[in-house]
């Protein structure tokens, strides 16, 4: 009884500190693991106390504890971010496309921004009906040189974000591009809002769904890779 009131206080206290969970309790005993990317994604700059952040210092090594791991079979992540730091919401994304336990993302409300590539960066993607996902050119927060070196440099950023939405989605990189420089569908800015089934239709996200779905399809991930595993010849 104490253990398990133990484990519980664990489990709550994971949930509070990292927006994580362990997920084991299902019929088919697979082990998932449980990510939320929530609010901003904050880089090497802290944002303000009241706002909700995303800290990619907590997310690279629990990404890199998932991939060692022989007690975790799968990832499910979900996202309801603004966007925030670019390097650092590349550098979540690059991680979680390069594991090799099968991953699901699941957009909820939205996954604006650098959210696109990291909702994009697991091998399956879902995103519910009043999902919402907004493709726009990178900005600078901070200190500007007007120099034509900076915006040389802005340039080679929005094409690493293209690029790698183009080469971890069904759309082309020059579609992300026409999207991304839409001058008529945001207010006071440029770019493209692409609500949940619309998101699909470009070919940006695998799925319209919810919850039971992105779970259904990691199992069934998880199932195959077991089975693909126990078949393999020994060597």
């Amino acid at each position: 009884m104490e253990e398990k009131q133990k484990n519980e206080e664990e489990k709550q206290e994971q949930i509070k500190e990292m927006g994580s969970i362990s997920l084991e309790e299902n019929n088919r005993r697979n082990k998932i693991k449980l990510l939320t990317i929530i609010g901003e994604i904050e880089g090497h700059e802290a944002v303000s106390g009241s706002t909700k952040a995303t800290k990619y210092e907590h997310l690279l090594p629990m990404l890199a504890e998932i991939e060692d791991s022989e007690e975790i079979d799968g990832l499910l992540i979900l996202l309801h971010t603004m966007g925030g730091d670019v390097e650092a919401g590349l550098s979540i994304a690059e991680m979680i496309a390069s594991l090799s336990k099968p991953t699901v993302s699941l957009v909820l409300g939205g996954s604006h921004s650098i959210g696109g590539p990291l909702a994009v960066a697991a091998q399956y993607s879902f995103i519910v009906p009043t999902g919402t996902m907004i493709i726009h050119p990178v900005r600078s927060n901070g200190m500007f040189i007007g120099v034509k070196q900076s915006l040389q440099n802005m340039i080679r950023t929005q094409d690493r974000i293209t690029g790698f939405l183009a080469k971890h989605s069904k759309m082309k990189k020059e579609r992300v591009e026409k999207l991304m420089l839409n001058p008529t569908e945001l207010v006071k800015d440029v770019g493209t809002l692409l609500e949940g089934q619309e998101a699909v239709a470009e070919g940006l996200i695998d799925e319209v769904g919810g919850m039971s779905d992105a779970l259904q399809k990691l199992h069934e991930m998880i199932d195959e890779k077991k089975l693909g595993n126990d078949s393999a010849p020994l060597k």
